[in-house]
């Protein structure tokens, strides 16, 4: 323990980066979780209709996330060389990408709402109240695009508190629309799920705006002009598509692997996937701190690697899993203890939280494994450039272990859903084995600042 807890510069790095990160993420998932509960107020029809419509912005935004997660690999190595100009070359690349996929993805949401809602349920009401959510919270694409664009860039170049900030603000804005528009108060009108995602559009919109004008006003590395954000010329573009288009194949594979189980979880019936919804609201309480130290972990080690400290790299992603697995192991114990009492708020059926409570205690009981994968894929694998065998790792285990349990477990056994969920969870611990193996065999680190 001592070896983790006596390197004062590590951790004084690692708060200052992970903080403001899990904070952001922490008050996300908590708004998250109010959003869930007072849409629970309305039903398990709501709450499915709303779970299964934000799948298409779950896989809108893990396409983001890929692209800026590649793009995050050159800009923390960037950064590491102080390479200002190509950062924000970077960012201009990032944006073309992110904006080209929320087009796609708004125009199919927006035209085929009903279509899109029907993969996943045969339930009328459902649908019918899924495609109007969807249609809505569709044009907020664009926004969440560029947001997430600048504010990944930024936390690579070490500024990570503005993009908490401005979240939190945005984030707050919308659980106050929400209350007003769900129910009616502040002199809003009661809307429904209709209100919820106009909220949803709005805090969004705000959020962009905000972080734009601040970014701008005090000349931050990322106020790039236009000029720089459409100037690709001085990119190794050959070395980045390498490097970053596994990272975006990772995230799309994943992300349908996840909407498959989630596909699964609905067809075995409208409780069973209101019940997987609540219950992950509930557990990403536990996990925000882990994705911040995953955040952590990659600017770190890309910086080091980019100023080539190998070794420290090495060190620094040691420290990181032992962390990791200390830190999860109490949260997952504390998940358990919150959820009888935060499920006592839901008025949904008692099948319902029978399910979801089952489906938090496997879900408690896997955090260790869960935030190790987190931390090991996207902390340190990524970010010493590996993205080839992160994307075998994350997307080949989804698709050849997970989704076959889970049809398996749906289909053929015809299992309740919390143990469909738990037969989910063996792909997680083959992760956990294949990550490990490349950790320690050192050949994950791959130096891309190199000048072009």
């Amino acid at each position: 323990m001592s070896y983790l807890f006596n390197d004062k510069k590590f951790f004084s790095i690692m708060l200052k980066l992970a903080s403001p990160i899990v904070l952001q993420h922490l008050i996300f998932s908590s708004l998250g979780l109010v959003d869930v509960m007072m849409i629970g107020q309305l039903g398990e029809t709501a709450v499915a209709a709303v779970g299964i419509a934000n799948q298409i912005f779950f896989l809108a935004s893990l396409l983001f996330f890929g692209i800026t997660s590649g793009m995050a690999i050159f800009t923390a190595q960037y950064w590491g060389t102080k390479d200002v100009n190509r950062i924000q070359n970077t960012l201009g690349l990032c944006l073309l990408m992110s904006l080209s996929g929320a087009f796609i993805f708004s125009i199919v949401a927006i035209l085929f709402p009903d279509r899109v809602i029907g993969i996943y349920t045969t339930d009328p009401e459902v649908i019918k109240l899924g495609s109007h959510y969807l249609q809505i919270v569709a044009i907020s694409y664009a926004a969440t695009a560029i947001t997430n664009s600048f504010s990944v860039v930024l936390r690579s170049t070490e500024v990570v508190k503005l993009p908490m900030l401005v979240s939190v603000l945005a984030l707050s804005l919308n659980t106050l629309l929400n209350f007003g528009l769900i129910f009616g108060n502040f002199g809003f009108p009661e809307l429904g799920v209709v209100g919820a995602a106009i909220g949803t559009v709005s805090a969004r919109l705000f959020e962009t705006i905000l972080l734009l004008i601040i970014i701008y006003s005090k000349k931050l590395p990322v106020a790039a002009s236009l000029k720089n954000l459409i100037n690709f010329q001085s990119l190794p573009l050959k070395k980045f598509f390498n490097t970053t288009i596994p990272v975006i194949f990772t995230e799309i594979a994943w992300s349908l692997g996840i909407t498959t189980y989630n596909l699964v979880f609905a067809r075995i019936g409208t409780e069973s996937i209101a019940a997987f919804n609540i219950a992950n609201t509930i557990s990403s309480l536990m996990t925000v701190i882990f994705i911040g130290l995953g955040n952590a972990c990659a600017i770190m080690i890309g910086n080091r690697i980019g100023a080539g400290e190998k070794g420290l790299a090495i060190e620094y992603g040691k420290k990181y899993l032992l962390l990791t697995l200390i830190g999860s192991s109490v949260f997952g114990v504390l998940l358990i203890l919150i959820t009888n009492p935060i499920l006592m708020l839901y008025k949904v059926s008692t099948a319902t939280i029978i399910f979801a409570k089952n489906i938090l205690i496997f879900m408690a009981f896997s955090l260790p494994v869960r935030s190790l994968n987190f931390v090991l894929l996207i902390g340190i694998l990524r970010s010493g450039g590996d993205t080839r065998t992160a994307f075998l790792i994350d997307a080949g285990v989804i698709w050849s272990v997970g989704v076959p349990l889970a049809l398996l477990g749906a289909f053929v056994l015809k299992l309740p859903v919390h143990w469909v969920y738990l037969m989910v969870l063996t792909d997680e611990v083959v992760k956990l084995l294949l990550g490990l193996k490349r950790f320690f065999s050192q050949r994950w680190i791959h130096s891309l600042a190199a000048p072009a």
